[in-house]
């Protein structure tokens, strides 16, 4: 079956190791790694970004497999979790990011279509997440509210 705003088909995934126990190699306690989460999401840190850093900084494959849940699970038990889910938030940035760039460029085309396709998937998403419950059902996506949504 075919993307949704494309042609291409798409086959290409990355997979995770079979393996779900902890590496002998990790250094790591449960305790020092829950530390360390909430220490980056106490700074700002969004889910995504604090799975990177203990990737790459600290060498941590899976956070879930030492803390035993995923990490926005942890942090909505540490009462720590975002307003917006991540993949939202990431939306309405690259929406403001268009808009700015067609008020500077009326002509393109192409932007313009990119900015009607991440609307789409806006509220595609806040439909999903309205009816997860995750979003309140009186939300509603507003353009010029969105600046101070994400800032």
């Amino acid at each position: 079956m075919a993307r949704m705003y494309s042609r291409r088909k798409g086959k290409s995934k990355s997979t995770r190791p079979l393996k779900k126990g902890k590496p002998g190699w990790l250094r790591y306690q449960k305790e020092e790694v829950e530390q360390l989460i909430v220490k980056m999401a106490k700074a700002g840190k969004r889910k995504s970004e604090i799975g990177m850093i203990l990737r790459d900084s600290y060498g941590i494959p899976d956070a879930k497999i030492v803390i035993e849940k995923k990490i926005g699970g942890f942090l909505e038990e540490q009462k720590i979790s975002e307003k917006l889910p991540d993949d939202l938030v990431n939306l309405i940035k690259r929406d403001i990011v268009l808009m700015k760039h067609i008020g500077k460029q009326k002509d393109d085309q192409t932007a313009k279509r990119g900015l009607l396709i991440t609307g789409s998937k806006i509220h595609r998403l806040v439909k999903y997440y309205k009816a997860n419950k995750r979003l309140p059902g009186n939300w509603k996506y507003d353009r010029e509210q969105a600046q101070l949504l994400v800032s």
